[in-house]
């Protein structure tokens, strides 16, 4: 009897142990209170414990930012909210007109969207962080006394400053980001492990672009995401023009120079706007927004197998496939709301919504 208590209070004892170094573990141990000063908001990216990562092109810096919302919400509902920007605008003092929203996110855990929001025009003006919670009620998220880190970023280009984060993507531990350098190969992919230390120069992508028929060092990543196929992890990278490009994680090294696989032309004269992968069916499928192409779907199986365009002008399309989902116009912005529902932020007959609709 005496055995069994005492292994019982040293099983206890452990288990305590255990919980307090999981604690110490936690994401959210990285973080101090203060006050993010944001020059400007630009992607957003959610990661784990609900921490949202705010790219700040204008500092070159990427904050990690507790929100507090990482509880499961009571309600099922789904936002739509008509003139998004008129709404954030009556919230902030100003005419809808003026708000200009770089990026949205969504927090998994609570369903809650976040917007990163200019509160004006021109390079002055204010970045704010928007929550619209499941109902549809924007309400502001202050910076002030939250707790947060930062990681700046080398090398960062200079003469375009808004290119500098182009997007941002987390998974596994690490946060992958696009932008540009001041560097001759200026195309950068980093990925900064969390949580943060340090961001080193990134790696130099090159990708050959077939409406070009040439290798392109200097073009952005416009819009990206992670995909994980048999436990590796893609890179899926949109450029202007339309190249889709895979870069696989395991190949960025830091000062070094890498060649993406180009898996698709998706048509020229066209500028992707953000994209996302989802599963419906039990198949994997990428949906992307563009300027002038609208969305499309492209189907995800094999997109790790397939060899690439190398060295042949393509007029217009070639490599993996879309359909094009004629439903869907005007959109800027989307996120996965939830295993069955994107989130989007549509521009209809002159108006800024946020709508939310079943995955195609």
């Amino acid at each position: 009897m005496m055995f069994r208590c005492t292994r019982f209070a040293l099983t206890a004892v452990a288990g305590l142990l255990l919980a307090g170094a999981a604690r110490a573990e936690s994401p959210l141990a990285s973080l101090k209170t203060g006050t993010p000063e944001l020059k400007s908001a630009g992607p957003l990216a959610f990661g784990p414990e609900g921490i949202l990562f705010v790219g700040d092109p204008q500092a070159a810096t990427i904050y990690a930012i507790d929100t507090g919302d990482n509880k499961p919400a009571a309600s099922a509902d789904r936002p739509k909210v008509a003139g998004v920007n008129e709404k954030v605008g009556a919230l902030l003092g100003i005419d809808g007109k003026e708000v200009r929203i770089a990026d949205l996110a969504v927090n998994q855990i609570s369903g809650n969207t976040y917007l990163s929001v200019a509160r004006g025009t021109g390079p002055q003006a204010a970045a704010v962080i928007v929550r619209i919670d499941r109902a549809g009620k924007p309400t502001q998220f202050e910076l002030k006394g939250v707790k947060f880190a930062s990681v700046q970023l080398k090398n960062a280009t200079e003469k375009q400053r808004q290119e500098a984060i182009t997007q941002m993507a987390y998974a596994k531990g690490t946060l992958y980001v696009a932008g540009l350098s001041n560097e001759e190969f200026a195309s950068k992919l980093r990925a900064i492990a969390f949580p943060f230390k340090e961001a080193d120069k990134g790696t130099s992508i090159e990708i050959y672009h077939g409406s070009h028929a040439k290798i392109e060092t200097a073009s952005p990543i416009r819009t990206f995401v992670a995909y994980e196929t048999k436990g590796e992890i893609n890179l899926l990278a949109a450029y202007t023009c339309t190249p889709l490009v895979r870069i696989p994680v395991t190949s960025l090294k830091p000062g070094e120079k890498v060649k993406g696989t180009t898996i698709a032309e998706l048509g020229n004269r066209n500028r992707p706007l953000d994209m996302i992968v989802y599963n419906k069916g039990g198949k994997d499928y990428i949906l992307m927004a563009n300027n002038s192409r609208g969305v499309m779907k492209i189907p995800a199986e094999g997109i790790d197998k397939v060899d690439g365009i190398k060295e042949a002008r393509v007029s217009d399309k070639a490599g993996v496939g879309y359909e094009t989902i004629t439903a869907l116009k005007g959109v800027e912005q989307l996120d996965r709301f939830d295993k069955d529902h994107a989130i989007l932020l549509v521009r209809a007959d002159g108006a800024l919504n946020l709508e939310t609709i079943e995955l195609p």
